[in-house]
């Protein structure tokens, strides 16, 4: 069935797809390198893997409480820039300086010390990563009214995104490699004096290495993402705010009636069935996924290469950016044709069930005896998230439409990204934690060179069932999602009526 022609005035122009893309490539950027140096928590810095869960988890927690509240701020604020763009700036330069100055952090430090240094910072970092993101976010909401442009530009600006996904997991090779980010004499010469065993001072050697790698190369990552971020402050436009209604007085003086706003719109927001199961659904793929995230990693040294990290070489990199790869000029694209000719909602169910088949394959997949093997699963676990955001970003979008019709001015695209994302981050931090557990409970040992066959067996099905099981109930929740294309055009077209065009 051939679909309208989007009219000229809906489609968002390429140069502002580019610079709202360069603001996600940003924002899975931040993530996806705190997720690489997390793991370095524990062998550089020496941290207990529980504690290295609960700095994954507890700052996500604050975090998922500042978002609410910046949304609602850039839903009702009035500049002659847009209610957005101030924030994204001034935000993109908070997250990058902030980034780099959470990871200088020092082996020799107690372990006390570095946990309240890092859980500390983690909460400063969010609160400017929050200022960021959050607005970018509602921003991406209203640069188009039209029900598949909105489709187009999320997947375009996630095809960006996974760019962040083919360099970050090559910071594995680049934090360890001594002639990328090579330690000082100073530290050599430091450790030599020690008086080491020959074991004892490569390790040491090793852990300095690494230390002074994720110390470097989160500074570089700190730059990028503040020329990355800017762009979309500068370049992109949303709706014309000066026609907007309603909006609420931001002071000191108001902040206790903001407060009481705040918790209405929280509550307006939270009413709305189609975006209750919007947000259930990410919960559940996404944070399946990022409770295992970290598995393969160790699934291919420790079980392919029996803890070999030399032998290892490049292959968990590889696996990550094929990953990537696949995703953004592969699966997104299909999925933007599967919604386009299917629908939204079908094109979740088909992709996340295409995403199970992908888990499943894994455990053939990690074969030690067939290492090329580990990128069969790829083409089918990449529907998985370039399914997700992708989607659930544009029907998002209808939401606040179907909001506008239901609850009036001001448009809650700030609130309604806030809310969606705190879903993400909550079972995000919940993931964290638990798969810091996840890793005790199977016997995971971080000091030892090898791992036994009942860990890595028990791992390899965790690693297989759990975003399975996750997938499923998405699913499931999503099933009988109401919001269609034929309804997302009834109520633009009854907007349109009662307020003009914005």
């Amino acid at each position: 069935m051939k679909k309208e022609v989007t009219p000229l005035p809906d489609r968002v122009p390429i140069g502002q797809k580019l610079s709202f893309g360069a603001g996600h490539l940003v924002l899975n950027l931040l993530p996806g390198s705190l997720g690489i140096f997390m793991f370095f928590l524990l062998t550089a810095f020496g941290m207990d893997p529980f504690l290295a869960g609960l700095l994954g988890g507890l700052p996500r927690i604050f975090d998922a409480i500042t978002d609410p509240i910046m949304g609602f701020i850039s839903d009702n604020t009035n500049s002659r820039f847009g209610r957005r763009r101030p924030y994204i700036f001034v935000g993109a330069i908070l997250s990058g300086i902030l980034f780099a100055v959470l990871w200088q952090l020092d082996p020799d430090n107690s372990q006390n010390y570095n946990f309240w240094y890092f859980l500390i910072l983690s909460m400063v970092f969010l609160i400017g990563n929050t200022m960021f993101a959050t607005p970018l976010i509602g921003l991406g909401y209203e640069m188009t009214s039209d029900y598949n442009e909105r489709t187009r530009l999320m997947a375009f600006s996630q095809i960006l995104g996974q760019i962040a996904w083919m360099i970050v997991p090559w910071f594995w090779v680049i934090i360890a490699s001594p002639d990328m980010l090579p330690i000082t004499a100073e530290e050599t010469a430091r450790i030599a004096q020690l008086g080491l065993g020959t074991e004892e001072a490569a390790k040491m050697t090793l852990q300095s290495l690494q230390a002074n790698g994720v110390r470097k190369l989160s500074v570089i990552v700190g730059l990028i993402c503040i020329v990355l971020g800017l762009l979309p402050a500068i370049f992109c436009r949303g709706i014309d705010s000066a026609r907007m209604e309603n909006r609420k007085k931001i002071t000191l003086k108001t902040l206790f009636s903001n407060i009481k706003d705040l918790g209405e719109g929280i509550k307006q927001v939270s009413k709305s069935k189609p975006f209750v199961k919007l947000c259930g659904a990410t919960f559940l793929v996404f944070n399946g996924f990022q409770l295992v995230a970290s598995f393969s990693f160790f699934i291919i040294v420790f079980y392919m290469f029996n803890g070999d990290y030399a032998a290892a070489g490049n292959w968990p990199a590889w696996f990550s950016t094929i990953t990537a790869v696949v995703t953004a000029f592969l699966v997104i694209p299909i999925i933007s044709w599967m919604s386009d000719r299917w629908g939204k909602r079908t094109a979740f169910v088909v992709s996340t069930f295409i995403s199970i088949i992908g888990y499943i394959l894994k455990w053939w997949g990690f074969d030690p005896d067939n290492p090329w093997l580990i990128f069969m699963p790829i083409p089918f676990m990449a529907f998985g998230l370039g399914g997700l955001f992708t989607l659930m970003m544009s029907m998002t979008a209808d939401v606040c439409d179907l909001d506008e019709l239901e609850n009036g001015m001001p448009r809650k695209e700030g609130t309604f990204g806030a809310i969606y994302w705190w879903m993400v981050k909550l079972g995000q931090a919940l993931a964290l934690v638990l798969g810091g557990l996840v890793l005790k409970l199977v016997g995971f040992n971080q000091d030892a060179i090898t791992q036994t066959a009942d860990t890595m067996t028990n791992l390899r099905i965790a690693d297989i069932l759990i975003p399975s099981i996750t997938a499923g109930i998405a699913i499931v929740v999503m099933w009988k999602y109401s919001l269609n294309e034929e309804r997302a055009k009834e109520i633009k077209t009854e907007l349109v009526k009662r307020r003009g065009k914005l």
